[in-house]
């Protein structure tokens, strides 16, 4: 056999299979060894948000309002109804019910996380349950009965209602908070001050990011509950939706009850919809694939 093709027959041999005195053999794996597998290449990241979460609820919502509308443009309306929502009313009214859902959740955000963290450091510890419990009487009382009783404080208008609005919100975020630091290991920060890190430290890079879905989602319920409860801002002069749900219901105009309730509804889903990514963004990635 020339070189060449003895070259060419070992070339075609097996892993681990070799010829000696012109006899094949072949290699044995003992003690249940195996050969190592070269390493399999990196899985590329799954993305955050499909494209499916992206766009089957805006097309749901954008179906239903162009449903609503075709239907409101062919609803007879009389001078009642059309006193209720001529003059851009139904536009100020939703920028009216977006403002006090953006103002009361900003100032919610400002006071329940900073206050939650507060009430997990060892020298407030043991206020906990007492703040909580005064959280929840914000929303033990009736939205309808606290803005009343806001209105006769402040007086009518807007900052009555953020007001109300934000008592009613602050419990799910600051309950949240709390119960997301509290979860976090307790070996993690001491490990982290093992290695020298500072109370801030420790607070910024190891526990805020470790509690961030739990504070998230308590950001999520509370958007919701402020959408819901602006609608009741009209009986205090606030504005917002609840001026056309209000005046379908006095004037008994269905299509003018119907147009602010689906209004409402449908940025309810929307804000609820934005939080979902929002969480899903801010989520640290290290958490993914955990509950």
């Amino acid at each position: 056999m020339s070189p060449r093709e003895e070259q060419h027959r070992q070339d075609e041999r097996p892993p681990g299979e070799h010829e000696v005195g012109g006899l094949a053999f072949r290699d044995e794996v003992r003690g249940g060894e195996r050969e190592e597998e070269p390493p399999a290449p990196p899985s590329r990241q799954q993305r955050r948000i499909t494209w499916q979460k992206a766009t089957f609820l805006p097309f749901v919502l954008l179906v239903a309002l162009l449903a609503t509308w075709l239907w409101f443009r062919g609803a007879r309306l009389d001078s009642i109804a059309h006193q209720a929502v001529d003059d851009g009313k139904v536009w100020m009214a939703l920028r009216q019910h977006i403002y006090l859902t953006a103002a009361s959740t900003f100032f919610v955000l400002i006071i329940a996380i900073p206050l939650g963290i507060a009430l997990t450091r060892a020298k407030l510890r043991k206020a906990t349950p007492v703040a909580v419990g005064v959280a929840n009487l914000g929303q033990a009382v009736p939205a309808l009965g606290l803005l009343v009783l806001l209105v006769i404080w402040l007086g009518v208008g807007a900052k009555a209602a953020i007001i109300g609005m934000i008592i009613y919100a602050v419990l799910p975020v600051l309950a949240n908070t709390i119960a997301g630091l509290q979860a976090i290991d307790p070996t993690l920060t001491e490990a982290a001050r093992g290695v020298g890190m500072s109370p801030m430290g420790v607070l910024t890079k190891v526990e805020l990011p470790l509690a961030v879905p739990l504070i998230l989602a308590g950001v999520r319920n509370a958007l919701v509950l402020n959408v819901g409860t602006a609608t009741l801002a009209t009986f205090g002069g606030g504005g917002g939706l609840g001026d056309l749900i209000s005046a379908g219901i006095v004037t008994q105009r269905m299509p003018v009850l119907i147009l602010g309730s689906v209004l409402t509804v449908a940025l309810a889903l929307l804000v609820d919809w934005l939080a979902s990514l929002a969480e899903l963004l801010l989520r640290p990635r290290g958490l993914e694939g955990t509950t």
